[in-house]
């Protein structure tokens, strides 16, 4: 079944937004924001693309690139940041997206760190820096949703879906499946839209 689905990236990443409109096979209604919203106000834009964009969507496809950081002092992350704000907000004539964080081939090393044997349990772990340093806090906060107990997480540990540009290239749907599933699952009421 398609899913409405609204891509966030930043504009040096236009090209994997292009790609996944134009060139992969997705079953989904797009409802990405294409054109920019003539105005300089900035709290006007963002109630146009939430109520224009993002209110009737289901699945927020964020692509995780070099530009992405919390800490990139050197980019401007406010319309990232109320993008992801936006799509976890539950409310009024607004349902909360699934969140699929998409990393770009820029960031795999910067995310993807190997293995590692946990000092506290003994088990081999993966280890992925989600992170201020790798993505905004609106991202990081809700893929490692703080737990009580416990030294790793698992899928049912976090609220938004981590894949690789590559492996979502070969199967798309997947993914975002994977991501509308998370709005009904238990995780879901542990979120945090400003965190």
């Amino acid at each position: 079944m398609a899913h409405k689905c609204f891509i966030s990236f930043k504009t040096e990443d236009i090209s994997y937004k292009k790609e996944i409109q134009d060139d992969l096979d997705v079953d989904m209604i797009d409802k990405s924001l294409n054109e920019a919203i003539d105005s300089d106000d900035e709290d006007y834009i963002m109630r146009k693309i939430r109520e224009d964009y993002l209110s009737d969507s289901t699945v927020t496809i964020h692509l995780i690139g070099s530009y992405n950081a919390e800490n990139n002092y050197f980019q401007d992350q406010t319309y990232i940041k109320r993008e992801l704000q936006a799509s976890l907000y539950n409310g009024k004539n607004n349902t909360k997206n699934g969140i699929l964080g998409v990393v770009l081939p820029s960031m795999y090393a910067n995310i993807y760190k190997g293995e590692y044997t946990c000092s506290s349990c003994g088990a081999v772990h993966n280890s992925v820096a989600i992170n201020d340093d790798t993505v905004v806090k609106e991202f990081s906060y809700n893929y490692y949703i703080p737990k009580g107990s416990g030294c790793g997480w698992s899928e049912e540990d976090r609220y938004c879906v981590l894949v690789k540009w590559d492996d979502f290239k070969d199967d798309p749907n997947t993914y975002i499946d994977k991501a509308f599933d998370k709005r009904n699952s238990s995780i879901s009421s542990k979120t945090k839209v400003r965190p």
